[in-house]
């Protein structure tokens, strides 16, 4: 995307090593979300190294120097989806790669679907020096998304997913951008440390 450079914490690590690359990343703050604060400063490193998710760090110009306005991580995962969750035609279209399961007696029809799919782990803007102001919720999502293209692209696919608070502006905010609810995970405990509410509403999203 025009006027935004996408660089992954991996290669980061390789160029200026690891306490650099600490420094930079003590920085990024998110008073909205502690959670995604706590990941990029304390876990995405040992993610990234140990290839459990791979996080991206957008930069921006401000005032002629590059600074982080945003991160999305992404993590390989498999995730259960009930098919009364679905509409018909998203049943249609899942149907053909997803591994089917019947869960009820006697019922002859799947009734949830089991899924490969690209977990949008972790996604946030750098409310540092107001830097979250250089970009929009929308443009880092859509290269979120974008990114998964590329990797499915390779590696084959069709659906992204991402887990929020069920929060009314942030379940607007990803709906507005396609993607649907199809369940619930309890938080755990870690996570509670940071968290409100007690689960996460799990949203998936169909790529074209």
């Amino acid at each position: 995307m025009d006027g935004y450079a996408i660089v992954n914490l991996r290669d980061l690590l390789n160029e200026i090593g690891e306490n650099e690359t600490k420094s930079i990343l003590s920085t990024f703050s998110c008073h909205l979300n502690l959670e995604l604060e706590k990941f990029i400063r304390f876990k995405a490193i040992e993610f990234s190294k140990r290839r459990f998710a791979s996080t991206h760090l957008v930069l921006a110009s401000h005032r002629g120097k590059p600074v982080i306005v945003g991160y999305f991580a992404i993590a390989n995962k498999a995730i259960v989806v009930p098919t009364k969750m679905l509409s018909h035609r998203l049943r249609s279209r899942i149907s053909l790669f997803a591994v089917e399961r019947t869960m009820l007696p006697g019922e002859n029809k799947p009734t949830e679907y089991i899924i490969p799919a690209p977990l949008i782990g972790q996604l946030g803007k750098n409310f540092d020096n107001g830097y979250n102001k250089l970009i929009s919720g929308d443009a880092l999502l859509k290269m979120a998304v974008d990114k998964v293209r590329q990797m499915q692209n390779i590696g084959g696919g069709n659906i992204v997913y991402l887990e929020c608070e069920d929060k009314e502006k942030l379940v607007k905010f990803y709906s507005d951008n396609g993607f649907v609810n199809f369940g619930k995970r309890c938080l755990e405990k870690d996570e509670r440390e940071t968290q409100a509410g007690e689960y996460y509403l799990q949203m998936l999203k169909y790529l074209e």
